[in-house]
């Protein structure tokens, strides 16, 4: 007595070596049956491939297993069928998880993934998007609730497992705002670049200690950050000018700096600086980088001489806030779509009202209120944080003729 036809669910899964022409031998298989494609996903891991191809049929089911099983076989592939496997519509990922770590260990890994679970987070998919300079892991996650609240508690326990384990851990919304960032903004002094522009004039002039002092209290928020900017510059009254241009040419770019700004450009970005430094220390750097916008102090120079004091507004804590609304609003980009990075207590202003705000290498004053906290001296964790993969940055650098690797440690 022939089987009665009726459409039922198959879920196809197939392991092996990765090689050309796998899928090619299994969908010729289901080709020469009654069979429409569901749903497909592939990943490949250091050679192996796990392929899962969810279909409905039409016909006998087990007649179909055996014919993918033999196929499967004929090329040297492990594969599971099982039949009657539930259908579900997708739906978009609440939220997309990094974890960034030199090294990423399992423990580190198991506390994040049940740190989820207790959250009720499923993890959805994982997928390795560094390799260097760290260890990057990507985590679509879907969270049942769906509120400010649900949203505080997730980066709230994440954190506690980052400070724990000692990795960082950023938490962004998913679906079409994590892609729809437009612009970004980077703090200078321990953000762009590695130190303070203050404290290496102040070294020229002998009053290295003593701004170093006043920079640790601003950074920390223990001053107003104008009050503590007049106290460092009056130091320097009688600082022969061209010691600004010494400095200029001495600026170390933190590292991944140059791959972050040359990648962020190839996705279209705005990019600029908001410093409460100097301008005329880092206009030629921001040339050099093509920034499209800068901001920063201005030091008054009378007849060759620092005088000690800055002249126009001065770029405090209100005034990074006010400099990334400005300049959002000359290239037409939401608030939403905007990136603020920086380090101290006077970018507080700044990445809260940005859309993504990056701590980086930061003081907790700033830690506290930021999207991300990124704990390990490499910009370009940015990018990873945005979903960009090594693998993706690489490629674009060979294909420009900029690829290189500088050896870590």
């Amino acid at each position: 007595m022939a089987k009665e036809s009726r459409d039922t669910t198959v879920l196809i899964t197939v392991t092996g070596p990765d090689k050309p022409g796998v899928t090619s031998v299994l969908m010729g298989a289901l080709a020469g049956r009654e069979v429409s494609l569901l749903d497909v996903e592939q990943v490949v891991i250091r050679g192996r491939l796990t392929l899962g191809v969810l279909v409905s049929a039409t016909g006998d089911p087990e007649d179909l297993q055996e014919v993918v099983e033999q196929a499967m076989a004929s090329i040297g592939i492990d594969v599971i069928v099982e039949v009657g496997a539930a259908s579900a519509g997708r739906r978009p990922s609440s939220h997309a998880v990094v974890v960034l770590g030199s090294p990423v260990t399992a423990r580190a890994f198991r506390a994040l993934a049940a740190e989820l679970a207790s959250q009720s987070g499923n993890i959805d998919s994982i997928r390795g998007i560094a390799d260097y300079p760290l260890t990057g892991l990507e985590l679509m996650v879907s969270v049942g609730r769906d509120d400010v609240a649900a949203d505080a508690a997730l980066r709230k326990g994440l954190a506690a497992v980052a400070a724990a384990h000692g990795v960082d851990i950023a938490v962004e919304r998913g679906g079409l705002a994590r892609r729809a960032k437009r612009l970004i903004v980077f703090d200078v002094d321990s953000t762009l670049i590695q130190g303070e522009v203050i404290e290496m004039l102040a070294a020229r002039a002998g009053k290295e200690a003593e701004v170093a002092a006043v920079t640790e209290a601003a950074m920390r928020g223990e001053l107003d950050f104008a009050e503590s900017l007049h106290r460092r510059v009056a130091v320097l009254a009688g600082l022969d000018a061209a010691v600004i241009d010494d400095v200029a040419t001495s600026l170390q770019l933190t590292p991944g700096a140059r791959t972050t700004i040359r990648t962020l450009h190839r996705l279209g970005y705005h990019c600029g600086v908001v410093s409460g430094g100097f301008r005329q220390v880092i206009d030629g750097l921001a040339h050099e980088l093509e920034l499209d916008f800068v901001r920063a102090n201005t030091l008054e120079i009378v007849n060759g001489k620092l005088t000690g004091r800055v002249v126009g507004e001065i770029v405090d804590r209100a005034g990074k806030a006010s400099a990334l609304r400005v300049f959002a609003d000359q290239v037409g980009v939401p608030m939403e779509q905007t990136i603020a990075v920086g380090d101290g207590a006077n970018d507080i202003d700044m990445l809260s009202v940005a859309g993504l705000g990056i701590a980086f290498n930061a003081k907790p004053a700033l830690r506290e209120v930021a999207d991300a906290a990124l704990s390990h001296p490499f910009l370009d964790a940015v990018l990873f944080i945005l979903g960009v993969t090594r693998d993706e940055i690489e490629a674009a650098d060979a294909a420009d003729g900029v690829f290189r690797r500088v050896p870590l440690g």
